[in-house]
């Protein structure tokens, strides 16, 4: 029946192709990993890449498949089959839908992978039963994702969700995109490690659990070791993430204003700090709310389906578009 039909979700970062079989109710059943290909590789090994990991879950499959949804970390045209930049890989206006349609013998979609995660949730997981729903990624950089009446927001272009790179602070620190003062400069893994280790450069006596969590090697210091820190009840490492969260909820706010959503689903490593993160989010978020106390108020969540979002969104959005046809 068509409401069993089973799809292949592929998630693609920039360190692994990730893939799963996935079902109506998003259960994901058989799962297959390849790291991705160095990103001075051309398109096709990437391309091969993703045709073993979907020829493995076909194999290993017990029921039929309809369509496969890629994932791709970058800029997806509103074509859903051309990626237009993925910072990560060799892809520079890849048609890489009609590369693999020759190459995989079933309905191939293309869609930015924050889009794929924000339709999971909003199926599946934080999201559910919420029509108008903001998904804001938290890791190396932040990136999103829309639903609106219950159908994902592309933009003209299929670039919208680029949240990260909204300008939160004039003339402030210089982004990898180029411009400056970009909100993922605040408040995402990065902004969280390089305040650790100016702590860390300046001698200050705060950093002495950090310090000796990572052997007074400042090179070492990850996002997940400041959270781990924090969760132990670091002053410092609560203090850092506390500031990441003010960040978080002053982009939120702002973020409300334009789309006044009822949910905000915060995902990504960062989130993973949960309520030290969230809870100095959401008091930002209503300090800093247009119209606060005169206007209803969006929630503010974590994610549920951690990294299988994205290949979950994918299939998905891929299995749906196939039975709509």
């Amino acid at each position: 029946m068509a409401e069993q039909a089973l799809a292949i979700g592929i998630d693609i970062g920039g360190t692994k192709v990730a893939g799963g079989v996935v079902d109506a109710d998003g259960v994901v059943h058989e799962r297959a990993r390849r790291s991705t290909p160095h990103r001075s590789t051309s398109p096709r090994v990437v391309e091969d890449t993703i045709v073993s990991v979907v020829e493995e879950l076909l194999d290993s499959s017990t029921g039929p498949i309809v369509a496969v949804g890629i994932g791709a970390a970058g800029f997806v045209a509103a074509d859903r089959a051309t990626v237009v930049f993925a910072p990560h890989l060799s892809w520079r206006n890849e048609p890489l839908r009609d590369a693999l349609a020759s190459r995989v013998a079933l309905p191939t979609f293309v869609d930015n992978d924050a889009n794929a995660a924000v339709w999971a949730e909003h199926r599946f997981g934080a999201g559910r039963g919420e029509s108008h729903l903001v998904m804001v990624n938290l890791g190396t950089g932040i990136g999103g994702g829309i639903v609106l009446d219950g159908q994902v927001i592309r933009g003209r272009h299929g670039i919208a969700g680029e949240f990260g790179h909204m300008q939160v602070v004039p003339d402030g620190i210089r982004c990898e995109c180029g411009n400056r003062g970009c909100w993922e400069q605040y408040a995402s893994g990065n902004a969280l490690v390089r305040e650790a280790r100016a702590l860390f450069s300046a001698g200050s006596p705060v950093v002495s659990d950090l310090f000796d969590r990572v052997g007074g090697r400042p090179e070492d210091l990850t996002g997940p070791l400041v959270t781990e820190a924090a969760r132990d009840g670091d002053p410092l490492a609560c203090e850092l993430l506390a500031e990441i969260g003010r960040w978080l909820g002053l982009g939120i706010a702002d973020l409300a204003a334009a789309l006044d959503p009822g949910t905000f689903v915060i995902g990504g490593g960062v989130s993973a700090a949960g309520d030290l993160l969230l809870e100095p989010a959401r008091a930002a978020f209503r300090r800093q709310l247009t119209g606060r106390g005169y206007r209803p108020e969006a929630t503010i969540v974590a994610a549920e389906l951690g990294n299988e979002a994205g290949l979950v969104g994918a299939a998905d959005l891929a299995r749906s578009d196939t039975l709509a046809r």
